[in-house]
């Protein structure tokens, strides 16, 4: 009896082994069917049973199986089932929803095969995609940790600098040139303002539709893309005559330099690590400082030398203003070349589907990193990462009958209506909230910023002008004659004179005005005037040779027997020992480099203390600092609130720069940047406008105007999540 149960035992134990057997022979001919059929379901089949039988402090084997190797075919079984005990239903359990080629639909169903992608509706598959991007979130995060923080992210650091150096000299070269351009090209004070203004509204443009670009074709294409639009209309603007042409050039300039800041912000977040994003964004924001600095030094050294221009004729003048705006371009041609060398941001490549594109980047990422640290033998571990569910959009495109020009509209077209729907997507949840807490800090911080930025310099320019005034000499009834002027003659007023047989010779008039005043026999030879009329004055047998003495200078005089000339035409400027242009450089450039200590104390600090306390706190202080403007009644008081102001407001920007590409997902991140950035410059010129007209009427509008703002915002911005601690969506 005992050896019949023995025999028994021993016939089922054989049983048992060989249908073992079987059942692992089978399991690795469905394996190979499957990752043929269905790859994606069969990952997240092996991925259960690998969370079961890997370490749980392995963090690279994360639920979703993108991390897991291939089954290797030598063994008798597949990772699947390694690890599992003999009496596991196999068949029952884990190969469920694997599909039997020889079934038809009905079978695939009843074994439970998920539904195909076009059996299911929109919200279906945008909650599929949701999940997905949830889990990529978190998985990338562990990936941009194994690559490290080495030479890849430091290259890409000065890269994208000078593209952010470059929308710094943008915006200061405006103020720089405008002055020189004007008087250049005579343009009279109605039409002052347009360049300033113009600069601005191709930067709005600019950024809101760059932004929404690189949601669409990526990082690197749109950062290239808009810098060359920016280096080559700035490069042409400096040979241009016409002011019409000069004003469409620098339109077009700003409108390419509008892409660098949304752009390069989102394209450096997606390659840093959580705990050094906030720090190195930080330290990236003093390229904008570096910008201003350069703009600035430029122009002390180059505009007021003459001696670097040139003319052909009378119709082109070629004057040093214009060699720097050459010169302000080469950070953005710099930039241009380097980035053809880096690669495109892996994160949007997997927000899109480009998984062995991203992969390949990562590799890159990693292996330049630790070849740099002197570990070029460690192997970049991971094999698979997660890619969100794509969702095909129908697009309606012209037949291949239409014209090629039809084409290429429908498709600009429709590329224009996605950026449009990523934009109104910004508004949907979960992201509303902080779209509106947003625009509302941007909004005050710019208008604040930027409109006292355009008074400080205007209030001393204007106290500068009273001084000036001030100082004007009057002669009145004063009789001349048989003298010869070849001396400057400045700042003064001659009203009733007479001036017989005189000789003005190789000489300049500064701010100088002739009224009712005769001039009988006399020679102007060789003449330079700036702000130099004659009103109501009459000329007798008098002959002008080689001045810039037009017709406009001449305003109700007569003229009875003169000749004109070789009468050069255009404006003619002079910087010879003109001291306000050195002082308006000098003062831009004390104010650019006081927000240094601004820059180092936030990059230091945005991780310690969190982004929300620098921007409340910054915004706050600068609202606060408004208030010393009532001490502010000379020059150098001016100066130095000038550079208080500054040095406060700069950690509120950085601040604000990290907390807009951490707030929205990848999708969208570029597109809400840039929206907001277009509302910065929408805020600027308004602004602009109000604190402008402002000047040399009251200083209690602009104090309580600008106070009152920034205290606001900085309040908004305390309300805003704190994301500190959170990965990149």
């Amino acid at each position: 009896m005992e050896e019949s149960y023995k025999d028994r035992t021993s016939l089922v134990k054989g049983a048992k082994d060989i249908a073992k057997e079987v059942k692992r022979q089978a399991v690795k001919k469905v394996n190979k069917a499957v990752d043929k059929a269905q790859d994606g379901y069969t990952q997240r089949s092996y991925s259960r049973f690998q969370d079961e039988e890997d370490d749980e402090d392995d963090d690279y084997y994360v639920r979703g199986g993108n991390y897991g190797v291939e089954a290797n075919d030598d063994e008798g079984s597949s990772e699947a089932t390694e690890g599992h005990d003999e009496d596991d239903e196999i068949y029952e359990g884990e190969y469920q929803g694997i599909p039997n080629m020889s079934q038809g639909k009905d079978g695939m169903v009843a074994l439970g095969q998920p539904m195909r992608d076009e059996y299911k509706d929109r919200h279906e598959l945008e909650t599929e995609r949701k999940a997905d991007e949830e889990e990529l979130a978190q998985q990338y995060e562990l990936i941009i940790q194994e690559c490290g923080h080495g030479r890849f992210q430091w290259a890409l650091f000065f890269v994208l600098g000078m593209a952010l150096m470059a929308d710094g000299v943008e915006v200061f070269v405006v103020g720089f040139v405008l002055p020189s351009a004007e008087t250049d090209m005579c343009i009279p004070n109605s039409g002052s303002g347009w360049l300033g203004s113009i600069v601005y509204l191709g930067m709005m443009v600019g950024a809101f539709f760059w932004g929404g670009l690189a949601d669409k074709v990526g990082r690197r294409q749109s950062l290239l893309i808009c810098m060359s639009v920016n280096g080559f209309f700035a490069f042409l603007s400096s040979f241009v005559q016409g002011y019409g042409f000069f004003l469409f050039c620098r339109l077009f300039s700003g409108f390419g330099i509008g892409g660098a800041v949304p752009t390069v912000f989102s394209y450096f977040s997606e390659v840093l690590a959580r705990e050094k994003r906030g720090e190195h964004l930080s330290w990236l924001c003093m390229f904008w400082m570096i910008g201003g600095i350069y703009a600035s030094a430029m122009a002390w050294a180059i505009i007021p030398h003459y001696g670097w221009s040139f003319s052909m004729g009378s119709a082109y003048q070629f004057h040093s203003w214009r060699v720097f705006v050459i010169v302000c371009a080469l950070p953005c041609v710099s930039s241009v070349v380097a980035l053809t060398f880096m690669p495109e941001s892996p994160r949007f490549l997997l927000e899109v589907g480009k998984h062995d594109e991203a992969w390949m980047i990562l590799k890159q990422i990693h292996d330049t990193n630790m070849r740099a640290r002197g570990q070029p033998e460690k192997v970049f571990t991971v094999n698979r990462i997660k890619t969100p569910k794509q969702i095909d959009e129908l697009i309606e495109i012209e037949s291949d009958t239409g014209t090629w020009y039809r084409r290429c509209f429908v498709r600009i077209r429709t590329e224009l209506y996605a950026i449009w729907l990523t934009f109104m997507r910004c508004f949907n949840y979960p992201v509303k909230d902080n779209t509106i807490k947003l625009t509302a800090v941007w909004f005050t911080l710019s208008f604040g910023y930027y409109g006292l930025s355009v008074w400080f310099p205007d209030v001393i320019k204007h106290l500068q002008s009273d001084a000036y005034a001030s100082q004007v000499k009057h002669f009145v009834n004063e009789e001349v004659s048989h003298f010869v002027f070849n001396f400057t003659l400045e700042n003064q007023i001659h009203t009733n004179g007479e001036f017989i047989n005189d000789r003005f010779m190789m000489m300049k008039f500064k701010s100088v005005t002739f009224e009712d005043s005769l001039f009988k026999n006399c020679l102007f030879e060789d003449i330079t005037s700036m702000n130099t009329y004659f009103r109501n004055c009459t000329f007798v047998n008098t002959t002008f040779y080689n001045t810039d003495l037009e017709q406009y200078k001449f305003i109700d005089s007569d003229f009875i027997n003169c000749t004109f000339f070789h009468v050069r035409t255009g404006c003619q400027i002079s910087f010879d020992d003109d001291y306000s242009a050195y002082w308006i450089y000098f003062v831009n450039f004390l104010g650019t480099l006081a927000v240094l200590p601004g820059n180092i104390v936030s990059a230091l600090l945005m991780d310690r203390i969190g982004r929300l306390t620098m921007l409340g706190g910054s915004m706050v202080l600068s609202g606060i600092s408004c208030f010393f403007l009532w001490f502010g009644t000379s020059e150098s008081m001016m100066i130095g609130m000038l550079c208080l102001y500054n040095g406060l407001t700069i950690s509120a920007w950085n601040s604000l720069d990290v907390i807009t590409v951490e707030l929205y997902p990848t999708d969208r991140r570029a597109t809400g940047f840039g929206f907001l950035n277009a509302l910065c410059k929408a805020a600027a010129v308004l602004g602009n406008l109000i604190f402008g007209s402002l000047v040399g009427i009251t200083k209690a509008i602009p104090i309580l105007l600008a106070s009152t703002v920034l205290v606001c915002g900085g309040l908004v911005g305390l309300r805003l999540p704190d994301t500190r601690t959170q990965v990149l969506m």
